[in-house]
């Protein structure tokens, strides 16, 4: 009953502590209009000492709070409470006897943690579902008694990684293998964790309305039959899960209801309206060149200056099947991207292959071919240009990037190319400042 008490004590104080950055995320919201990048978690995990310590393993509760800051870079908050670590007994390597240690005597102890980390999200992108990152961090760890030739407290600094699994925008749950090494002992301990997550103001309220024509279920602003007849679903007011209601998308901002990113640009539609007040239905809003959403995810460039865009080159080059060799005919084209390379000595370029989506397709063959084809291209240039290959990245998307439709049988040419995008000295350090 003790421990309970005891939990309940850290979670109002966590509470009170984290009220104020509670408080900044509810400003932010009303400040932008849209849908605030903040995040509670909850959750539980266990200890594994190195073995020699004065505490057994033992299991502890948890509480985050996380603030998304980019698609790729998140930080966090904990407060963790260890409510029954028992004394550890360790014996004589000779003999077998127990060794009488000082500290805890056979007793037991609680502990209390607080933690900051830094997390590096993988796959950059809007609402992936699968969501893998790593993770560092520091932390303090401050135990109700003191063990043997040790502080009450250490300080350990924590690293690893997380694999999250977003249900929607609201809930995910996430896994996280990490571990930490005291800074005075230079002690590793195994902290695997799991548990909880939601984001407050990412659900999509329904909207309740009273109208004489017909039901509307969802309070999406659409009736049941006109949803029936545009094909979404009358009981979800939002049946693409991209933050904007049906009402929204078909009366307002005339996107697809049933597609989640309407101009295709890497972009849901509600995060283009509320987060980055981009156009949703135009793929590059400030016409630069570049996608809105690879300005976002891939660039670190403002979707609404058109001035800070990189150079891309879009190279519609037919490969032959399950081949990756480029054929002559598009070596003029390759030769401007390798001029400009050539021209500029710090310029950089990332090369990325694209692959239209057949009814046969393989996503995990695709992804690989693609990204062949995209190092096809760096060693031709290379091979004709002496770029060299750290001024290059080539990536590989298969045919998770369209920027057009797909046939569900013939797929796209459209969609069958390689990008490269060329970040000049110039924008490069505007990028930095």
């Amino acid at each position: 009953m003790k421990n309970l008490y005891r939990l309940a004590g850290i979670v109002l104080v966590g509470s009170g502590l984290l009220a104020p950055t509670i408080g900044l995320g509810a400003q932010s919201q009303s400040a932008d209009d849209g849908v605030p990048p903040w995040y509670v978690s909850l959750g539980g995990g266990y200890i594994r000492y190195e073995g020699d310590e004065a505490t057994e393993n033992g299991g502890f509760a948890l509480l985050r709070l996380g603030y998304d800051y980019t698609p790729r870079w998140t930080f966090r908050g904990e407060i963790s409470y260890f409510p029954q670590l028992k004394a550890n007994t360790v014996y004589d390597y000779n003999t077998g006897v127990p060794i009488p240690r000082p500290g805890l005597h056979g007793d037991s102890t609680w502990a209390v943690g607080l933690a900051g980390d830094v997390l590096f999200h993988i796959i950059a992108t809007d609402d992936p579902h699968w969501d893998p990152y790593l993770i560092g961090g520091i932390g303090l760890l401050h135990y109700e008694k003191m063990r043997e030739w040790r502080s009450q407290t250490d300080v350990p600094i924590r690293a690893g990684v997380g694999l999250a699994y977003h249900f929607n925008p609201e809930w995910a749950l996430w896994v996280d293998a990490m571990g930490q090494m005291t800074i005075d002992k230079q002690e590793f301990n195994c902290i695997p964790t799991a548990g909880l997550s939601w984001k407050w103001g990412a659900h999509v309220s329904p909207k309740y309305v009273v109208a004489g024509g017909g039901v509307d279920s969802d309070g999406d602003g659409l009736t049941d039959q006109e949803e029936l007849a545009l094909g979404t679903d009358p009981h979800n007011p939002d049946t693409d899960n991209d933050g904007l209601t049906d009402g929204e998308e078909v009366k307002k901002y005339m996107t697809d209801p049933l597609n989640p990113d309407t101009d295709y640009d890497a972009l849901r539609d509600g995060a283009e309206v509320y987060d980055y007040k981009t156009n949703p239905l135009v793929r590059d809003t400030d016409n630069g060149g570049v996608a809105d959403g690879h300005e976002v995810i891939e660039d670190n460039t403002n979707p609404l200056d058109p001035s800070d865009d990189l150079l891309l080159f879009t190279l519609h080059i037919e490969f032959e099947t399950d081949k990756a060799v480029i054929r002559p005919e598009y070596f003029n084209d390759l030769n401007k991207i390798g001029k400009v390379l050539t021209r500029d000595l710090k310029s950089t370029a990332r090369i990325e292959g694209h692959a239209d989506k057949r009814k046969t397709s393989s996503a995990g063959y695709n992804m690989k071919l693609s990204k062949r084809r995209a190092e096809a291209v760096a060693d031709y240039l290379n091979k004709k240009f002496s770029v060299a290959h750290s001024r290059m990245t080539s990536v590989g998307y298969g045919f998770t990037r369209p920027m057009v439709p797909n046939d569900p049988i013939i797929g796209n040419a459209k969609n069958r190319r390689v990008e490269v995008y060329v970040r000049k000295v110039a924008v490069a350090e505007k990028a930095a400042k």
